[in-house]
């Protein structure tokens, strides 16, 4: 649940028949490999016929092959069930508010306020939060105090440094996270709602989140409101 400030907030990967075309590889070198032997067998000379460690070694071959096939196509199915997993993981969030990397902040109307947060990378005894408008001037500054490692979530009662309502728009967070007087790492996080998902991504599903950002991966959500 989010903190109130109110004084001071798989992809799918085309593997088009990729199995299939593997499959008839390894079929074209098992016949190969059996017509090879056969013939090999039968103009061999009959008084240095083929020993049987060598025949036992091609066929070793040949299984190794086999076995490598069987393993690739194996592998192939698993990760099409981890990528099928992760859409429809990513499915489920439609409609969900999420945090994401960024610093937008929104007021709408009468001061409603997008939430926003922070995550800090490690602990911090003092952090204060200033809020921007679009010109970059400060118009409202607060000291959070000390905050732990992790994600922490707020909302600004949309309130100026005077006491008067933010006007409706767009505001943008600024960070100050310290440690015995040094700057920690820290990542700002601003509200979206995911309104859809796209899978014509390579390295996963993506969240569609209506223009607030562009389109994130699933790792890039640190927390679901």
């Amino acid at each position: 649940m989010a903190n109130t400030i109110d004084g001071g907030v798989l992809s799918s990967i085309n593997r088009g028949g990729a199995g299939t075309g593997s499959a008839g590889v390894g079929e074209d070198l098992r016949e190969n490999f059996m017509t090879l032997l056969v013939t090999q067998l039968k103009n061999q000379d009959p008084l240095n016929p083929m020993e049987n460690a060598e025949m036992t070694s091609q066929l070793a071959q040949i299984n190794t092959v086999t076995g490598i096939e069987s393993l690739n196509d194996t592998l192939s199915g698993i990760t099409g069930q981890i990528d099928a997993g992760h859409t429809l993981q990513a499915a489920g969030l439609i409609g969900k508010g999420v945090l994401v990397p960024g610093d937008r902040l929104l007021v709408g109307e009468e001061g409603a306020t997008t939430p926003f947060g922070i995550e800090l990378g490690s602990s911090a005894d003092q952090v204060n939060v200033s809020i921007l408008d679009g010109s970059g001037q400060v118009v409202r500054r607060f000291e959070l105090g000390a905050m732990s490692a992790g994600v922490e979530s707020f909302v600004w009662d949309g309130t100026l440094d005077g006491g008067s309502l933010a006007p409706k728009g767009a505001y943008r967070l600024s960070v100050e996270a310290l440690a015995d007087g040094k700057q920690q790492s820290f990542q700002t996080l601003n509200y979206a709602q995911v309104i859809a998902i796209s899978t014509s991504y390579k390295d996963g599903p993506r969240l569609d989140l209506g223009g607030i950002n562009e389109p994130v991966k699933m790792s890039d959500i640190r927390q679901i409101l």
